[in-house]
């Protein structure tokens, strides 16, 4: 059996080396790091403006941006097959409205809704012993949510064989 290079192979391997030169590293410097590096900032301005070390939900908020932009290139420009594509999408916009979740720490009108509204919200009086229990089953109930979506975020993320976060870019 003989074994021959097609010209695209050896076209290819000028390239590479090509882009390790001095010249094509100044070059790509100038025509696509530093514009990509300030529209960076531009798109992230809200999140880097907030942005505090001491907090989860800041970098939650930076992941939400990024998965956002993700999600649309992902729905208008991807050039993957259409149904593997808008599972990729649907899992990221589901990501997303989970991370708005958790950012919002909206649990407790959650369980409220399910186990009905807290009671004797006015602190200064005693509860009753009926009411410290509905209280805590609400309470109870929000942690639950709250874990629930934290564990299904992480699952989303993470995927299984085949799927998950790393991949989105496949």
């Amino acid at each position: 059996m003989k074994v021959e290079f097609a010209d695209s192979f050896w076209e290819s391997l000028k390239t590479m080396s090509r882009h390790q030169t001095w010249w094509y590293k100044t070059y790509e410097l100038f025509r696509y790091k530093i514009p990509y590096f300030f529209e960076n900032i531009w798109y992230f301005r809200k999140e880097l403006w907030e942005h505090r070390s001491w907090d989860y939900t800041y970098s939650l908020a930076m992941l939400r941006r990024s998965l956002t932009k993700l999600a649309h290139t992902l729905e208008f420009y991807g050039w993957e097959v259409e149904d593997s594509r808008m599972k990729k999408v649907n899992d990221i916009k589901r990501a997303i409205q989970l991370i708005d979740n958790l950012r919002e720490a909206d649990y407790i009108n959650q369980a409220e809704l399910e186990l009905g509204e807290l009671k004797n919200t006015d602190w200064d009086r005693d509860d009753t012993p009926e009411e410290r229990e509905h209280n805590a089953k609400v309470f109870k109930r929000a942690h639950e949510i709250e874990e629930s979506n934290w564990k299904e975020l992480w699952k989303i993320l993470k995927g299984n064989k085949n799927r998950g976060m790393r991949g989105w870019w496949d």
